[in-house]
Order: C-alpha cells, then structure tokens, then sequence
C-alpha cells in the first residue's frame, strides 16, 4: 500500500519533490522508493522531465489499478475508525459511480434531511458498490449499467430505474475535423487512439461490441478517465463520455450516431429502505438533480429535443 500511494502521490502532484512533501518525506527517500517500484515491475513509471514527473503508458495502466485500491483501503480505514464511535444522530449512506447528478443530490438531501449526517461513497465499479448495500455498508447505490454487460445484482435488492437507456457521447479535441459535425458516426475515429478505462464495470466489453458493430479496430490505451482530460484536448486521444460531462476548454462532446453505446442507470436499495428517509425520497431527489444537469448539458439538451426527450422537462 505504501508503494501505491508513493506511485499515485507522484502522479497527482507531479513531481517527486511535491509528493515527497505531501508523503512527509524526503525527496532522495522517495526517489530510492521509486526506483524499488520500477525495478520490482519491471519498468519505468514515469518519464522525469524538467517540467515535473509524467506517467508512462505501463505508469499509467499501474495507475488505473492502484487508485481504486488506494481508495478502498482509505474507506476501509476510515470505516473501522467510526466502529469504536459511537453514532449520533440518524446517518445517511449512499454510493455511485461517477455522475455530475450526484452534487446536486447532496444539496436536496441536506434541505431534505438537515438533522442527517450525510456520506458519500463512489467507486469505478458499480458491482462493488451494490455489494455494500447488499452487506448493509451503504444504504443506497447510484449505479450505471452498461448495455449488453449486465451487472451482477444481488439478489434481494430494489431497483429504482432513472433511465432505461443514456446514449453516451465521445470526447475529443475541438480541432478532430470530426469536431465540426453534429453527430460523429464511431467510423469517423476509426484511426484515432481511444482511451477506455478497464476497472469501470462493462465498459471495456461495451466499447469492443460497439466497434465489432461498425467494423472497426482502433488503437487503445488503458487510463482514468480523470486523466483523459488532458489527452483529449491536446488531440491525443478520443474517448467516451456521459453526455452531461462538462466540455474543458479545448475539447467537443458530440453524441454518436445511432447511439451504439448506452447505460441504464438507477439506483438500488435493500427492501428495508434507510432509516434516515423513505427510499421514493431518496428517488425522487437523484431525479430532480439528474433531470437538472441533463437540461442544462448544451450536447445532451440537443439530443433530448432530438428525440423528443425521455426526460421531463427539468427545473
């Protein structure tokens, strides 16, 4: 775990001289460590350079693997520390993969429930976040279910569906010549180099239908998404996307014609609900803040009134 985090420290601060600090310790003694890692996977992690440390392409697929580890290791402790503490007051627990829904969420629970202590927990895989509430760690998930890679739902569990079927776009440069057209057809990137990131359930088996479908064989490389950012605007890669993702400066979300690649989203519960609020509240509130963010999302927007939109009208 040491190790992981040294590795993740370095690439989120890039630098070693930075992570060094943040670890509390010296810069030789991180460096010595880093030289440990590398030689105990059999190659460089990070290209030194005078700007600070980039992530190689094997750092980067090191990377891709210890963050969700780090994370979990980080809940697991945090969890064991709450155990001797004893609880005041009602507490909330809820989990979901990534969605800019999940913020507006928060806001209507905390006017909804302000006596309510709160917690949020997301993860890449929406399989481990189902086996929580499963297990009684979470009240309610949040999850995304990538078309033709159906998640493994316990048995047991209550299904709130937000939406059957969320096209999802594609990130890329707004100087791709496909950049220029209104819907990009999985064809026109062909030659480009995607990004998929392999430890978000179904997404990996999702794309490769997806491209099976059109024909296609593009390059891949393996990263977060959270790193894409940066590749897809300086033109180096194209990846997909939610279709409320915030475009960066530099970078045009378009969504794909016949929209080949979808999720189903919805949230799960035990039968039980949560002691802190009925579970149709809880619905009810991620529906409010999801029919928000898919309004005020320019792509997105433009598809909903395409396709005479499966979402009510948001506020």
């Amino acid at each position: 775990m040491r190790h992981l985090r040294a590795v993740c420290a370095i690439a989120d601060s890039g630098s070693v001289r930075k992570a060094a600090r943040q670890l509390g310790m010296t810069q030789p003694s991180l460096t010595t460590q880093l030289h440990r890692i590398e030689k105990a996977l059999g190659g460089q992690l990070f290209f030194r350079e005078a700007s600070g440390s980039r992530p190689t392409p094997l750092g980067y697929s090191v990377l891709c693997r210890a963050r969700p580890i780090v994370a979990e290791m980080r809940a697991l402790v945090e969890e064991i520390a709450t155990v001797s503490v004893r609880e005041k007051g009602a507490r909330l627990h809820i989990g979901s993969t990534n969605s800019r829904a999940v913020a507006g969420w928060l806001r209507r629970l905390r006017v909804r429930l302000p006596e309510t202590d709160t917690t949020i927990r997301t993860d890449v895989s929406a399989n481990a976040l189902l086996q929580m509430v499963v297990m009684g760690q979470l009240d309610v998930a949040f999850v995304h279910e990538v078309e033709g890679a159906p998640l493994r739902v316990p048995e047991g569990l209550v299904e709130h569906e937000l939406i059957a079927r969320e096209p999802q776009f594609i990130a890329m440069s707004d100087g791709h010549p496909a950049a220029a057209r209104t819907v990009v057809r999985v064809e026109d990137l062909a030659d480009d180099q995607w990004m998929v990131d392999p430890t978000v359930d179904g997404e990996w088996a999702g794309l490769r239908r997806v491209w099976a479908a059109a024909g296609v064989k593009p390059r891949v490389v393996h990263g977060d998404y959270l790193t894409a950012v940066d590749l897809v605007t300086a033109g180096e890669v194209v990846t997909p996307c939610q279709p409320t993702a915030r475009p960066r400066q530099g970078m045009a979300i378009r969504p794909l014609h016949g929209d080949p690649l979808a999720v189903r989203l919805f949230m799960a519960c035990r039968p039980d609900g949560s002691p802190a609020a009925p579970a149709d509240a809880l619905f009810a509130d991620l529906t409010s803040s999801y029919m928000e963010i898919a309004w005020s999302s320019a792509a997105y927007r433009d598809w909903l009134v395409r396709h005479d939109g499966p979402l009510p009208v948001g506020t």
